[in-house]
């Protein structure tokens, strides 16, 4: 059986902490390890306990999750490395995604997800992944799109070809560029989570990219893939 993931919960309002921790050890496959206050205590718990993941509330006293985040991240003092972190907010605001990502956060997702969802964010920054909810992959790609192309590689096998996708991981990429969950595209698509899961988990190594933000960002930027509430292939 593999282990639960260890994890930090840090917020300021107890009832939320309590809350999520009740939630979360219902499970087996997450084991909450501590629990902080403030900013300062998330990075002193993080620190001393070395979980695998750190859910990070972004308005904390003392000390912002953002700022925590940076200091974790920025100054760990283990071999081992340091925790993944989990931004959660109840603000689906552009400035508070932006820094927390600028910060080293691989994932973001919002107060009102569902307790799968969460899991299912955990889960997927433990093992490497980046984690973010749909509305903000919508929104990075809407902001990417407004940028200036960059230039053009200098080998044309930098490239990551989009011509390797099979037509169904085209057609998923492109409802994840739109903002859908895995769930919203099994239902458009009628077939199950897990078959979506796997067609991007196989565009993401078609395309050699980390996580399916990446692999939005890619879909939007060929301009012989349309990008909107259908998708085209």
């Amino acid at each position: 059986m593999t282990a639960p993931v260890r994890v930090v919960i840090a917020d300021d309002q107890r009832m939320v902490r309590e809350a999520l921790h009740a939630t979360l050890s219902r499970r087996a496959d997450v084991g909450v390890i501590g629990e902080a206050g403030d900013g300062e205590q998330a990075v002193r718990s993080a620190v001393e306990l070395r979980p695998d993941v750190v859910l990070m509330d972004v308005r904390m006293p003392v000390m912002t999750g953002v700022e925590a985040t940076a200091r974790i991240l920025g100054e760990w003092p283990h071999p081992s490395p340091a925790p993944h972190i989990l931004m959660l907010t109840t603000f689906d605001l552009d400035e508070y995604v932006h820094a927390a990502l600028r910060a080293g956060a691989t994932g973001f997702i919002l107060k009102n997800a569902s307790t799968e969802q969460l899991a299912g964010a955990i889960h997927d920054l433990a093992a490497g992944h980046a984690a973010l909810s749909p509305s903000v992959t919508r929104r990075l790609v809407a902001t990417v799109a407004t940028l200036p192309p960059p230039p053009p590689p200098a080998r044309a096998d930098d490239d990551p070809s989009i011509e390797a996708l099979t037509p169904r991981e085209r057609e998923v990429l492109l409802l994840v560029a739109t903002g859908l969950s895995n769930r919203q595209i099994a239902r458009r698509l009628g077939v199950s989570e897990s078959s979506v899961k796997s067609s991007i988990n196989r565009a993401m190594g078609r395309l050699n990219v980390s996580n399916r933000v990446q692999a939005a960002l890619l879909v939007r930027g060929t301009p012989t893939l349309a990008v909107d509430g259908d998708a085209r292939v």
